[in-house]
């Protein structure tokens, strides 16, 4: 007889209740850690959360290799992405077929805002953009779940809720989250694909928000879980060792137990802690339960959404059986779908789709096929792996890919490493590399197995690579080896740094940060030296410098292409935000060099990441951005500089031109900051949405289907109203071209400051050589909303907005005024203190401090200066005072209220002083003027906090 969970004719809900009937307290206690166990009675299997798929599967052997997310996104395809999520997800249950303990839950896509391009994950996302990384992950999760009707191909798993975007500190930072940013800038991302119903799960980040834990944090309540119809539809997972980080790192809980039970309440299901080791986690929630700090109820809501699950994927289906009619679930997959040879071609296709021509002045591009090619720089002839990638099944370079096509006597190559020797000095013996890989200090003279190419993937950093076996110098059992196929792993080990003095170096092992000495019995070069006085010398002799032999390759040659950009374990990775957005001195100097002896060097970026090119970028005439785009990069870029593809990519995020047209890392506060493409004004050096084909494209007429549209709350948008943009175009006369027409908007005079761009549309259009096409762009007027923070809705206000049409959201071709018909907002009267328009010196924090998850307050945070709050179109007419509920930080602290005058001064409105140590009520007497509406600041001393503020009218106002 069937068990009825294991009738999949039956609802899910009915098939999960079933089954928590027949699970004991200790088995149900038992599946909300991440490595949860079988229960042989009921013939469940052990289950585990999480196989990682960023990009093709990784950690688990052999898998297509596609680009990285920010590559992907770069084609504005969710089409596309959809594609690569169904490969993804067939090649995941592949794995499942040869080892039942692949897990069908995948930890995948990152789905947080590009909103810093130092961010060390840079390239896990998809576009600083919130609706546009939401429609991409919506494509790629579409693929992951799979097109059966019922069973989920696999259970995507969005990372990481909420307001993640730095490595610094990202335990213990909080990001301040204002409610426009908030609202405008983080939650879309993630409420895209929630309520398209194609993830199943999300992770929880690492950092705080608002002071509070997000693990702990109540807006997975208030938000997240409110997205899904099902109360069961999404399972929520922590980060990896992020509830014991509630109890260590963070101190916001004074133990295990009352931070487990904590993240319970708040919305977690499964506990990702420990490792494979469920003891501690399942010990501290029997704690938690004794004591009253959870209930049965909590841990039985979680099973049951981690139960709901997995009876998506068909895990619990009896053998044979499907509701009639129904065909059965991804039974054609097989083993050996793992790097298909549709899976590459798709991901030979996904490069090139991704590559984006940064510029193409003096038609450099694309190649010809004529005359000799030198591809020069340290990624000429490599394709690296990043810390999410699999082992692809097989990769070819662009040299490779290059010589396949043109032939290998036409293209030259070298990779600007310089071929060197290391005598040690207090032996008078060369390093060399004995059969077994080990580094020895044993060699009489510089042969070939002493020599050893130094690279300069990071400044100040460098690898070396044995120039016999090709294997690069890592750490093995203590020594160092000549072992390593890349550089890699959690804690880089492949990695050093030279000091260099009076003729000698040094050599310091960055992952271990120890120095580099020679065992005077065995010649081991071992990193054990905890002081440069202990390091060994060594004399490095340079046999041969990269840069001349780069020079040398690329010299005479008719075409020449200069590779270069980052190595992803080094200088910007998960755990390690970048230092600057320029490009490392090594790889611009070679570039220098190259073009002095061929101007017509075309430069191609290969990165993570944006750079800033700096004056550089003057003297080139040609630039090729791609992600480090998996095993068919070489393919991929090769289709594109040959011509053979238009280029199509565009870049998904802001390129700067310095480090300081950046705010600060841990500034999340887009609009006070004027940052990203929606409010920086100054310091672009290539916009959102850039990028070039090889032919150009002529806009035309641009039209609107309507002038006008009524104001609503984003909330209430079953209007459906929309705005249709219709573009004419003409192609160039030699060439079809891939143009990306875009739609921004903006609204300077807005009585909510609107972005000064929001991307609203977008669409790819094909145009053939010297003909005409016409292309329509659907605007939906809710994308025109903004977080009014005085009513606490987000809302399409009346006014005029502009949509602008172009190539790009500073290359606009055309503008069309929409008038939107509406009340205008009345004026402010209650006013939380939160619910700031702008601000300077200030945090949000817990009212009652750590430990808690209620409340919001605001805290002056400038040491001597303390902070200010604008409240802009209060009530001003009849207002007597202001009545605060505030804290000072000690006895004497005054709050003073300023009102902004007509020639834009801030005026004195009236001060009061502030309770020492303890909440109070302060009333704040006013001189406003006599008209309807005033803009108001609060200024607050240094550690003072202040809750809710409310105007007080005169008695008979």
């Amino acid at each position: 007889m069937t068990l009825p969970f294991r009738n999949p004719r039956l609802p899910v809900r009915e098939r999960v209740d079933d089954l928590l009937d027949r699970l004991t307290s200790a088995e149900r206690l038992a599946l909300l850690h991440q490595h949860a166990p079988a229960v042989p009675r009921l013939g469940l299997a052990a289950f585990r959360t999480g196989t990682e798929a960023a990009h093709g599967v990784a950690w688990l052997g052999a898998a297509t290799v596609f680009p990285q997310p920010v590559g992907l996104a770069a084609s504005w395809d969710a089409e596309l992405l959809r594609r690569v999520g169904r490969a993804v997800g067939r090649e995941v249950r592949a794995k499942r077929l040869a080892d039942p303990t692949v897990s069908l839950n995948v930890w995948s896509p990152v789905v947080n805002p590009l909103r810093h391009p130092l961010w060390g994950r840079n390239e896990e996302g998809f576009s600083e953009d919130p609706h546009l990384t939401a429609e991409l992950a919506t494509g790629y999760c579409a693929g992951l779940r799979g097109d059966h009707p019922r069973v989920w191909q696999t259970v995507p798993t969005l990372k990481h809720f909420l307001a993640y975007g730095n490595e610094s500190w990202r335990a213990t930072s909080s990001s301040q989250l204002r409610e426009r940013v908030l609202h405008e800038h983080e939650l879309p991302a993630f409420r895209g694909p929630v309520e398209a119903g194609v993830a199943g799960a999300a992770m929880l980040s690492y950092n705080l928000v608002d002071g509070v834990p997000a693990h702990v944090s109540p807006l997975v309540r208030e938000h997240l879980r409110a997205w899904v119809d099902d109360p069961d539809g999404l399972a929520v997972v922590t980060d990896a060792g992020a509830p014991g980080n509630l109890v260590r790192a963070e101190r916001w809980a004074p133990d295990l137990a009352a931070a487990d039970a904590a993240a319970l309440r708040a919305g977690v299901d499964c506990f990702t802690d420990d490792g494979d080791d469920p003891g501690p986690t399942l010990r501290a929630l029997g704690s938690a339960l004794e004591r009253g700090l959870a209930t049965w109820d909590d841990v039985d809501a979680a099973a049951r959404r981690l139960l709901t699950l997995r009876v998506r994927t068909g895990e619990l289906d009896e053998p044979g059986a499907a509701p009639d009619g129904e065909e059965p679930a991804y039974a054609d997959v097989r083993a050996e779908d793992v790097g298909r040879p549709e899976h590459v071609a798709l991901a030979r296709e996904a490069v090139a789709a991704g590559a984006v021509l940064l510029r193409n002045r003096g038609g450099l591009l694309p190649l010809p096929r004529t005359g000799t090619v030198a591809v020069v720089g340290p990624l000429a002839d490599a394709v690296l792996t990043d810390w999410y990638s699999g082992t692809p099944t097989a990769s070819t370079s662009l040299v490779a890919a290059l010589r396949a096509r043109l032939g290998g006597d036409a293209v030259r190559t070298a990779d600007g490493s310089d071929r060197v020797s290391l005598r040690h000095t207090a032996s008078d013996r060369f390093v060399t590399v004995a059969a077994d890989g080990a580094l020895l200090a044993a060699a009489g003279t510089a042969d070939e197995d002493a020599r050893f190419d130094l690279a300069e993937p990071a400044d100040g950093v460098v690898t070396l690579r044995h120039a016999v076996s090709g294997r690069l110098v890592t750490r093995g059992d203590g020594a160092l080896t000549a072992t390593a196929e890349r550089v890699g792993g959690w804690v880089v080990q492949e990695t050093f740094r030279v000091h260099a003095e009076g003729g000698t170096c040094a050599l310091l092992h960055v992952g271990t940060g120890r120095w580099v000495a020679v065992d005077p019995t065995t010649g081991a070069l071992v990193p054990e030296a905890a002081e440069l006085s202990g390091a060994a010398r060594f004399v490095l002799r340079t046999h041969r410098a990269g840069t001349a032999a780069a020079v040398e390759a690329a010299a005479g040659a008719d075409h020449v292409l200069v590779v270069t950009g980052n190595e992803p374990h080094v200088a910007g990775r998960e755990t390690e935000d970048r230092a600057t957005l320029a490009l490392p001195h090594a790889s611009a100097e070679l570039v220098r060099a190259v073009r002095e002896v061929a101007p017509h060097a075309v430069l191609v970026l290969v990165s993570s990441y944006p750079y800033a090119l700096g004056g550089l970028l003057d003297e080139l005439g040609a630039v090729v951005w791609s992600s480090h785009a998996g095993q068919q990069l070489g393919e991929g870029l090769a289709d594109v500089l040959l011509g053979e593809v238009e280029p199509s990519g565009r870049l998904p995020q802001t390129w700067f031109r310095d480090d300081a047209d950046l705010p600060g890392l841990l500034d999340y506060d887009a609009l006070t900051a004027r940052s990203g493409y929606a409010w920086a004004e100054r310091g672009v050096q290539f916009p959102l949405g850039h990028g070039l084909g090889y032919g150009a494209v002529t806009y035309g007429a641009v039209r609107s289907s309507t002038a006008t549209a009524t104001a609503t709350t984003a909330a209430a948008d079953g209007s459906g109203q929309e705005v249709l943009v219709r573009v004419e175009l003409e192609g160039d006369p030699e060439r079809a071209v891939a143009e990306l027409v875009q739609v921004y908007a903006t609204a300077p005079h807005l009585a909510v400051p609107f972005p000064r761009r929001r991307l609203v549309a977008h669409r790819r259009v094909r145009v053939e050589p010297g003909a005409r096409a016409s292309v329509e762009l659907r605007v939906p007027v809710e994308r025109l909303a903004v977080r009014d923070v005085a009513r606490g809705v987000t809302a399409v206000l009346p006014g005029t907005y502009h949509l602008l049409v172009g190539s790009s959201a500073e290359d606009v071709r055309a503008e069309l005024a929409l008038e939107v018909a509406g009340e205008a907002p009345a004026p402010r009267e209650p006013v939380r203190a939160g619910a700031f328009d702008a601000c300077e010196g200030v945090e949000l924090v817990p009212r009652e401090g750590p430990g808690t998850t209620g409340r919001t307050a605001v805290r002056a945070a400038l040491p001597g200066s303390g902070g200010w709050l604008e409240f802009t179109g209060c009530v001003a007419a009849g207002v007597a005072a202001l009545r605060c509920c505030a804290r000072g930080a000690r006895g004497g602290q005054e709050l003073a209220v300023r009102v902004r005058g007509a020639s834009g001064a801030w005026l004195p409105a009236g001060r009061a002083v502030l309770p020492a140590g303890a909440w109070g009520e302060v009333d704040v007497p006013l001189h406003l003027p006599a008209a309807g509406r005033c803009d108001l600041r609060v200024e607050l001393p240094a550690g003072a906090l202040l809750d809710e503020l409310e105007l007080v009218r005169s008695p008979g106002a």
